[in-house]
């Protein structure tokens, strides 16, 4: 490299170096006299391990101040770290190494393999946190992203650069849902968080639910739940930004992230160690501010685009609590799948009436955006009519509308059903579709 090539690295080289001394450590969070540090540099803590006998650092961010004490969370454990431990400011944030060696990789918070495998060198790295693209440099969403699912591209169809979420209780289908759009998508690459999700989970999800076939064009971000809240926080971060890097070499990206409520329960924790308020049940005000400012990183920009899947725990069902309130708002638009249909042996288990894909009407064409319609409007006279007709009350003839919505129903529960392994493309989805609108069969 030429020496006029190596002027612009000379700002950012280390002259000085920056140390602080552990004080006190209370549950995760670490306090310390210095270093001369900012919200969300990196810091390394040196501490002696009894376990290996050593010295080693342990990576930490800073999260807050406190009465002139610098305070930290640590991406690991707190065990070894003892008063007088050194603290070392690194000068920048938490950086990720990124590159197409990653593809088909499973790694952890900090981008590292966790089958202990090395990546090569000469990648790229990159800011886990960056800003979202310029609203006036996106380009409007006008095609539409094929993802292998009838009941969604049918019925809700979704664009390239579409924002979804995938709202549901725990036990209705959402892993399953995601690993057959991952397998069946059109996207030129697919980038999955999986955050907080039990051990026995990642590999199951990996083996039964993505299959090789999408996992040799995916890559794996995995934060189980018993790792420290931050890098549950950062799985999300680190794989949004992985997903940024490759949208920006111009492809089509598929990135899905389950899920988003464990992000939120992470920043709830980091916000009450640092002494945040708990406002919106128990919700710290943190909560609602990281949201739209990790879901607005994904979507369109001028290179290419990251169609995104986020699901969406609902306790009890409830998709009127705190975080699905605040999702489905930022969001551009949501899936809702229903324990009651899942409880009748119908998978994926979508509710159709209570979904929708804010853009399908400027994405779907008229005939197929008319028949979706029609099926919309016979699957919620039916609906209203439904315990009238289990019960033997409805009398044929009564109500036209009526009639025509139980003849139909057979076919449209059909239409909507999709074995877990079954791919179907949209267009034979949206030919079906309008046969049965029209025919009353397909």
């Amino acid at each position: 490299m030429k020496a006029a090539e190596l002027i612009q690295y000379i700002p950012s080289i280390k002259t000085v170096r920056h140390y602080g001394k552990v004080k006190r450590v209370v549950g995760l969070m670490i306090e310390s006299q210095g270093p001369e540090s900012s919200i969300g540099e990196v810091c390394y803590i040196h501490v002696h391990s009894s376990s290996k006998k050593r010295t080693i650092q342990i990576k930490a961010e800073v999260v807050g101040f406190k009465d002139e004490m610098v305070v930290l969370m640590p991406f690991t454990h707190v065990q070894d770290i003892a008063p007088g431990s050194i603290v070392e400011a690194s000068g920048r944030p938490l950086e990720i190494k990124v590159g197409e060696a990653l593809i088909g990789k499973i790694v952890d918070s900090l981008g590292h393999p966790i089958d202990n495998s090395t990546l090569p060198a000469g990648m790229k790295a990159v800011p886990t946190e960056q800003d979202p693209p310029n609203p006036l440099t996106r380009p409007p969403i006008d095609e539409v992203m094929e993802v292998g699912v009838r009941a969604i591209d049918g019925m809700l169809t979704v664009g390239k650069g579409q924002r979804i979420g995938i709202f549901a209780g725990s036990g209705v289908g959402k892993s399953t849902l995601l690993g057959m759009i991952a397998r069946n998508t059109e996207a030129d690459l697919n980038v999955i968080a999986l955050i907080g999700e039990r051990g026995r989970e990642v590999r199951e999800f990996i083996e039964r639910d993505l299959g090789p076939e999408g996992a040799k064009r995916s890559i794996i971000i995995a934060a189980t739940s018993d790792q420290p809240a931050l890098m549950r926080i950062k799985g999300a971060f680190t794989a949004t930004a992985i997903a940024e890097y490759f949208r920006d070499k111009g492809l089509n990206v598929m990135l899905m992230m389950d899920s988003v409520t464990r992000v939120a329960m992470a920043q709830r924790e980091i916000g009450l160690a640092v002494g945040e308020p708990p406002a919106t049940k128990g919700y710290t005000p943190s909560v609602f501010a990281l949201l739209p400012k990790l879901l607005e990183r994904t979507g369109t920009n001028m290179n290419g685009s990251i169609t995104a899947f986020y699901t969406v725990l609902v306790d009890g069902d409830d998709m009127n609590e705190p975080i699905a309130d605040t999702v489905r708002g930022i969001l551009d638009g949501h899936i809702v799948l229903d324990r009651s249909i899942a409880n009748k042996g119908h998978y994926p288990a979508i509710n159709v009436l209570k979904s929708v894909s804010r853009l399908m009407n400027h994405l779907a064409e008229p005939e197929h955006r008319r028949s979706a319609e029609k099926l919309r409007e016979l699957m919620s006279t039916y609906e209203q009519a439904e315990d009238l007709i289990n019960i033997g009350a409805y009398k044929k003839g009564s109500s036209k509308d009526i009639d025509q919505a139980i003849q139909y129903q057979p076919q449209i529960k059909r239409l909507l059903k999709q074995a877990f392994d079954e791919k179907i493309p949209l267009s034979d989805s949206v030919r079906q579709l309008v046969h049965l609108s029209e025919k009353g069969e397909w």
